[in-house]
């Protein structure tokens, strides 16, 4: 079965889910969940969170110094009074500057950090998690949680605190020196505070359903572009360039929507806010003119006051605003807490001391396997038992969708059996660390894997650390040295999945070569053949039978070629195994292996015929008309008619008189619903 087999009956298990709601996850839910990823960088923290309260101290003191100049230099015009608090002013702001940068440059290293550790571990799980987990998330959606929603919760957790932590030591004491100056009036103007939190109440619950909508709708886009992207060939040869910007513009309006809708927000609650300051102002100044008249006050004290509360609101207001930020960054956790929360199919043991020691013999045994695909609604594998001694080539054969590759996936421990055990050495898998087993069985998907990098390095990623001649002889094992010593730079010429510089065959020798260097001692190779010509398959032979030497192979495949080598085939048929034998036996039998081999021989005679010339001289013309013609009437209304006169063109329904026919060498229509034909 191919990779997408098992989804293709469920798609409503396995479609694209990237715009389902998810839960609802409250702001202190969402900081708990990734705070212990601050771990190490907390100590930084608490010197970030020293040097604001330093900065803060810094400008009060500023500003009390500013009341001085007023009142004694300034209003008396003494410039002998100016030279002191000027340079004591000029010092505190020289200090505060100082422990400013400090504070803000390892704000921001530490900030980075914590994006670097989170992304890390996101990323490290994600590895981890079954092929099914990726049928269900578009690769663009995981891009997007992989990026802005991971910098979106670095702003909740990290610079959030930060943030948090300097508004309120702020607002402390300003609001600490502005009772100092005047108690009575900073009550009144500290009574309109409470008008900031319930403008930043009103409006959290529309920003938060607003953030998650753009962030998803980014996500939709990223994906729109990547898959885009990625079939360009299909674009351009199908023009479906028209159709491409309909599904971008289609997302892209779910986006502008939101970001609009965003912006639009985020302008109301700041023009609102400001209203809010300006009557607090207002109301001080009329206060202390008041009391400026009544000469309880002087105008330095005043204007200190309306300083302090300038450089009061600001945080006050930062505050609100900081929860409205950390609203919207927990809809960037919510889509990252989806993937968190799913679990990896397998894990490595619990002891790792059951496994034997040294590399294994290559024995391999499925012993009365069950699987079912996570949502799926039938078994993949029902009671599958087969084993392989070391050194044997074991075939896999059956229709679509059997459950051929769902095999493959129980040998590498993709998943694990429902019941049943895989055994290597007659030690079950799961007891083998995954990185030992994955070392032990390799794997030649049907797919070829190409890294975007060196053919040297995508040789070498099977071996880690292979010297430069063994890299070599990998490839002429592989029967890949030729044609890599032809490219522009040898083995460090750059190829990627769609690299035009290599055709499919010559990437198929390159994944050989990549597991010979590998060397383990169980081989699965599953359809190496798919997707290459007749000539191309050919030359990929050879060096496919140069990697099973000597190695225990199990081999997925549609294509018996290979199956008179085979010391065993099984037949695969809804996850059972329906025959078993070699070649031969299984064709004298005439059972469901006949009619697979029988089926693909037609096949390729079927495809030779194709290649013949359409219109063979001299033209046959048929007996009879073919009982299966349904052209222009229906199905039997034309079975068994006599054949027109051969000196009269037979005249079929649509098209032009006496025009010829498309035809294979014994005179049937080769296509059924021909269309008028106009010769040329």
């Amino acid at each position: 079965m191919t990779g997408t087999d098992q989804y293709e009956d469920h798609e409503d298990e396995y479609g694209d889910h990237a715009n389902d709601d998810t839960p609802t996850i409250p702001a202190p839910t969402a900081f708990r969940r990734f705070w212990p990823m601050t771990r190490g960088l907390r100590g930084w923290l608490a010197i970030v969170w020293g040097c604001t309260v330093l900065a803060a101290l810094a400008e009060t003191a500023a500003i009390l110094l500013f009341s001085e100049l007023t009142d004694h230099a300034l209003q008396k015009g003494s410039l002998s009074a100016f030279w002191a608090p000027a340079a004591e002013w000029l010092g505190v702001a020289v200090l505060g500057a100082a422990i400013g940068y400090a504070g803000n440059s390892l704000a921001t290293w530490i900030t980075e950090r914590f994006v670097m550790r989170l992304r890390e571990h996101v990323f490290d799980h994600v590895q981890q998690l079954p092929p099914h987990f990726f049928q269900r998330h578009r690769q663009g959606d995981l891009l997007s949680r992989l990026t802005s929603d991971v910098e979106a919760i670095e702003t909740m957790v990290v610079s959030g605190l930060v943030g948090a932590a300097s508004a309120a030591f702020s607002a402390v004491f300003y609001a600490a020196a502005a009772f100092w100056l005047r108690w009575d009036l900073a009550a009144a103007a500290f009574v309109l505070a409470p008008l900031f939190w319930l403008a930043a109440r009103r409006f959290s619950g529309s920003i938060k359903a607003v953030s998650r909508e753009g962030r998803v709708a980014d996500g939709a886009i990223t994906s729109v572009v990547e898959e885009s992207l990625g079939n360009i060939v299909l674009t351009q040869a199908y023009d479906r360039r028209a159709a491409e910007r309909r599904r971008l513009g289609q997302e892209a309006n779910a986006w502008f929507r939101a970001s609009v809708r965003s912006a639009r927000l985020g302008e109301l609650y700041e023009q609102l806010v400001q209203v809010i300051e300006t009557v607090c102002v207002l109301a001080v100044i009329g206060l202390g003119a008041w009391e400026i008249s009544a000469g309880r006050m002087t105008l330095g004290q005043l204007l200190a006051f309306a300083a302090f509360l300038g450089y009061l609101y600001p945080p006050v207001r930062g505050l609100a605003q900081l929860g409205l930020t950390v609203t919207a960054a927990t809809a960037g956790a919510e889509r990252l807490i989806e993937i968190l929360d799913v679990r990896p199919a397998v894990s490595d043991p619990a002891r790792s001391d059951r496994a034997p020691v040294g590399r294994p013999d290559g024995s391999v045994e499925v012993r009365d396997v069950y699987f079912r695909y996570p949502g799926a609604d039938r078994m993949a594998l029902e009671g599958l038992s087969f084993c392989v001694r070391p050194g044997e080539l074991v075939i896999i054969t059956g229709p679509s969708g059997a459950g051929k590759s769902t095999v493959s996936k129980m040998l590498l421990r993709f998943y694990d059996p429902d019941s049943g055990a895989v055994l290597l050495d007659g030690t079950p898998i799961g007891d083998f660390p995954l990185a030992r087993l994955r070392e032990y069985v390799t794997l030649l998907p049907q797919e070829t894997l190409v890294l975007h990098d060196t053919v040297r390095a995508n040789i070498a990623c099977g071996r880690p650390g292979a010297g430069e001649q063994a890299i070599f002889d990998a490839a002429q094992a592989a029967d890949a040295h030729e044609f890599i010593m032809r490219l522009p730079e040898g083995y460090d010429t750059k190829v990627d999945p769609n690299s035009a510089r290599l055709s499919g065959g010559q990437l198929q020798r390159l994944a050989i070569a990549r597991a010979i260097l590998r060397d383990a001692p169980v081989l699965v190779l599953d359809e190496p053949t798919t997707g290459l010509d007749a000539m191309a398959a050919r030359r990929v032979v050879k060096p496919l039978r140069r990697l099973m030497a000597g190695r225990t192979t199990i081999m997925i495949t549609h294509d018996l070629n290979l199956a008179p080598d085979a010391d065993r085939i099984l037949v695969v048929d809804q996850g059972r195994i329906v025959e078993t034998g070699r070649h031969e036996e299984l064709l004298a039998r005439g059972g469901a292996y006949s009619r697979l081999h029988r089926s693909q021989n037609n096949v390729n005679m079927d495809t030779a015929e194709l290649r013949l010339p359409l219109f063979p001289e001299p033209a046959k013309v048929p007996t009879a008309v073919p009982a299966d013609y349904t052209a222009g009437a229906p199905a039997g209304q034309q079975a068994g008619r006599p054949a027109p006169d051969p000196h009269v063109p037979y005249e079929f329904p649509g098209r032009a008189p006496g025009a010829v026919p498309h035809q294979l060498p014994d005179g049937r229509p080769l296509f059924r619903d021909e269309r008028p034909w106009h010769g040329g």
